[in-house]
């Protein structure tokens, strides 16, 4: 099903199962570091919910007690907006953690119009529906983005196939690889080896004075990506092996992937992915962007290869008409 459907599925599953007046979920906003409301039930549009919880103070509280009970809303010290929750008709409150491998990412709760004091078994049992809803969100969000990396992969090889410009094939990559896997910019560098520089032929998000430090070919990253390696550094901005950190900072970079870019055996240029926010880059997302680094590299290997072609059958034209002169 789409998110949205699923999303309200859990929260209405929590109220049915739970005999609670409402419920809300909360998923983890990484660009905020809150956790937003992003499907509820049970509760009028005026409600005013507590300010977006603060997702390190939240989770440090659920890691340690693994839930948090408040069987009286109305005079509990640890609440916001109590007056608010009264007014919806709201006693007590239960709040268990949505996780995914270990990772909080998002919080359940559940909502009475009468005063409970939760159960274990209750308690248990909440968590154990948070764990299916974080499941099923995982599961959503892998399907949702398989079907946009096969569209991704799709679209550049129907670009590679259509299309010998090279420079626009590229361009369209960075901008559908941002798009896609919900990164803050790209850029692709070639290798020329008359220089030994890397030179910049495509980008996306990135500021022009970023754009000219790029061209070296000595950085670390640079010279182990030329070499065939994949690099991922989690934080630019403090990562030794990174030169330009505080040219990271200003751009609002923090986490980063350099992938090389081959034509058959050979590196011919590196592909660098920036994130504005720090990530744990997944195996699928990895293999994806290692598979769009090599069809980019066989775009520019056809083109290659079709210009070699042109330069051929001109030379070949030039010559026969010689031949021909002799008669």
């Amino acid at each position: 099903m789409d998110k949205e459907t699923l999303l309200r599925l859990i929260v209405d599953s929590a109220i049915d199962s739970m005999e609670g007046k409402a419920a809300c979920l909360f998923l983890r906003d990484e660009r905020q570091k809150l956790f937003v409301p992003t499907a509820q039930a049970g509760l009028s549009e005026n409600y005013l919910h507590a300010d977006p919880l603060k997702a390190q103070d939240i989770v440090a509280a659920l890691e340690k007690e693994g839930h948090l009970a408040f069987p009286e809303v109305a005079s509990d010290p640890r609440l916001e907006h109590r007056e608010a929750k009264t007014a919806e008709g709201i006693v007590s409150l239960l709040t268990v953690p949505v996780k995914v491998e270990d990772c909080t990412i998002g919080v359940l709760s559940l909502y009475t119009a009468t005063r409970r004091e939760f159960s274990n078994d209750e308690i248990e049992f909440l968590r154990a529906l948070a764990d299916q809803g974080g499941i099923a969100i995982e599961n959503n969000r892998l399907h949702r983005r398989m079907q946009k990396n096969a569209m991704l992969f799709l679209e550049l090889a129907a670009g590679i196939n259509s299309s010998l410009d090279i420079k626009q094939i590229l361009d369209n990559l960075t901008v559908n690889i941002c798009s896609s896997l919900g990164l803050k910019a790209a850029l692709i560098r070639l290798l020329d080896e008359d220089t030994n520089r890397l030179a910049l032929v495509a980008s996306h998000g990135l500021g022009d004075a970023f754009l000219e430090m790029g061209s070296v070919t000595d950085t670390e990253t640079a010279a182990r990506a030329l070499k065939g390696e994949t690099i991922v550094i989690g934080d630019a901005t403090t990562d030794k092996r990174i030169r330009f950190q505080e040219a990271m900072k200003t751009e609002g970079i923090v986490s980063m992937i350099v992938v090389p870019i081959r034509a058959r055996d050979k590196v011919i240029g590196i592909m660098r992915l920036y994130s504005d926010i720090q990530r744990d880059f997944s195996p699928d997302m990895m293999l994806m962007v290692q598979a769009l680094a090599h069809q980019g590299g066989l775009a520019i290997q056809n083109a290659s290869m079709y210009l070699a072609l042109q330069e051929d059958k001109k030379s070949l034209e030039e010559d026969i008409w010689s031949y021909r002169s002799w008669f």
